[in-house]
């Protein structure tokens, strides 16, 4: 699914202060880094208010819009599992939705960063991108006193399938 004559589609979706933004910006530069031509877009809604927060991720050899098709996402990443079936139509029918809801809690080094273990579930299914450049990406995107939660918490959700 990854090969880059194709274009991969993932949405993430959350709400206001869950870090959707920021696991969205780590996806776009891990793909980057990787060799892909990658196109993002935002959806903010009323999201300083607790409100939905989505993110489109497209990435392949040449991508041409940002924004992911109602059934057009090949994975559905979900932060907080109330968004799930609000979200649910943009995902294909063979695609795959990622839930907070799968990731044991109590094992996450801070309840804040449920975003990246919803992330590192991705991870396995996007081969192309090196555990390596995983890396890297959180590094570069998350501030420096963070990596100490943030890399315990992807490899966390990685682990989980």
């Amino acid at each position: 699914m990854q090969e880059k004559a194709s274009v991969t589609s993932i949405v993430i979706a959350g709400i206001g202060g869950q870090g959707v933004i920021t696991i969205s910006d780590i996806l776009a530069e891990a793909v980057f880094s990787s060799g892909f031509d990658v196109k993002k877009s935002e959806i903010h809604g009323m999201s300083q208010r607790g409100g939905s927060v989505t993110s489109d991720i497209r990435f392949g050899e040449k991508v041409y819009s940002p924004s992911v098709p109602v059934g057009g996402a090949d994975f559905l990443l979900v932060v907080s599992p109330d968004q799930l079936s609000r979200n649910q139509r943009l995902l294909k029918p063979d695609g795959l939705a990622l839930s907070a809801d799968r990731i044991d809690s109590a094992q996450l080094p801070n309840a804040r960063s449920i975003n990246l273990a919803v992330l590192g579930m991705l991870a396995p299914h996007l081969p192309a991108i090196a555990a390596t450049t995983w890396e890297q990406a959180i590094r570069s995107v998350m501030p420096e006193k963070l990596h100490q939660t943030a890399l315990p918490a992807f490899e966390l959700g990685r682990a989980c399938q």
